[in-house]
């Protein structure tokens, strides 16, 4: 196996397991922590298909501006 796929499929591990922290957590502050997370795993795969100005500007918009005004709302 080369070794792209085994970095995909422990990025998929990861972005499932973060998703399924941000479902489960009770602490609302813990839930936007691992969507930060998962935005920055979903990232890592823009990367690996060679988009990194998606991968950029989802972590300035989404893991950046987003993500702080949901843990200003939250606080």
């Amino acid at each position: 196996m080369e070794l792209q796929h085994i970095i995909f499929w422990i990025l998929c591990i990861l972005t499932l397991g973060f998703s399924v922290g941000v479902i489960m957590s009770r602490n609302p502050i813990n839930s936007v922590l691992f969507l930060i997370l998962t935005f920055f795993t979903i990232s890592a795969h823009y990367v690996m298909m060679n988009a990194q100005f998606l991968a950029i500007v989802n972590i300035i918009v989404y893991a950046g501006a987003i993500m702080v005004l949901f843990l200003f709302v939250i606080m």
